[in-house]
């Protein structure tokens, strides 16, 4: 069964943002999904097992943003 995260991202303005995002989410292993929205920056998750908050964190500072639960 897929679990899926959904958290705020700080600090988005673009859809350049949106990009790198979604590319450093994409990198985490086990994800299968990664839904990443400018509008309401929030950024959702699709794994096949449960990531680790930490490696969420970084993957989102990695693009230069920042987490938000």
């Amino acid at each position: 069964m897929a679990e899926v995260e959904t958290f705020e991202v700080v600090g988005m303005t673009c859809q350049h943002c949106v990009a790198a995002v979604t590319e450093e989410l994409s990198g985490l292993p086990g994800v299968i999904g990664v839904d990443v929205d400018l509008g309401t920056g929030r950024a959702s998750v699709t794994s096949t097992e449960p990531v680790p908050g930490t490696q969420i964190d970084a993957a989102v500072a990695e693009a230069g943003y920042e987490v938000r639960r």
